[in-house]
């Protein structure tokens, strides 16, 4: 919510306050002013985490791409030290066998950088989710506010109930959001 629609919502609740009548109206719209505050934070919350998840399986793919690189070189070496001629065919097979040893290693270590990697993911895509209800959750919440605003305006409780309405379909918007798994 933007300083000029604080602005503006106070000066409908000043307005309002001579007709009692209207009370529960401007109860209603400080309350929906809060709820939006909140779901907002959320939403802003979960799209930072949505970020930070992103950037983590980012890392995670260099590693993986790091790994991979190592493990073709050290596989391009073994190549050619099992093919070509060497002087000390001892010396060649010790080396040999440490380069194998590593490839098994790097050959799990690609494994779990991968799994890693597709698990950040999956986090990113639910927080996407997560923020995508969070959001929609505000908006209602927001067009909630503004119709119930309407009321003090029209003086017809009719869009006092159709705010209401906007406000509980945010409410269950925004909530739903913590079911996404």
């Amino acid at each position: 919510m933007e300083a000029n629609e604080a602005q503006e919502l106070q000066e409908q609740h000043e307005h309002a306050a001579g007709d009692r009548s209207l009370h529960p109206v401007s109860f209603t719209m400080s309350i929906l002013a809060v709820l939006v505050a909140i779901v907002m934070v959320l939403g802003h919350r979960t799209h930072t985490e949505a970020v930070l998840n992103q950037t983590r399986a980012a890392d995670e793919w260099n590693l993986y791409q790091a790994h991979k690189i190592r493990q073709y070189d050290t596989q391009l070496m073994s190549d050619v030290l099992s093919n070509l001629p060497v002087r000390d065919p001892a010396a060649a097979s010790k080396i040999l066998d440490g380069y194998k040893s590593h490839l098994q290693k790097w050959n799990q270590d690609l494994a779990e950088s991968e799994a890693t990697a597709h698990e950040l993911e999956a986090e990113v895509n639910k927080s996407e989710r997560r923020a995508d209800r969070f959001d929609l959750g505000e908006a209602l919440l927001e067009i909630a506010l503004v119709v119930t605003s309407i009321t003090l305006l029209a003086r017809q409780r009719a869009y006092w109930y159709m705010g209401m309405v906007f406000g509980v379909a945010g409410l269950i918007t925004a909530a739903l959001a913590f079911t996404i798994r």
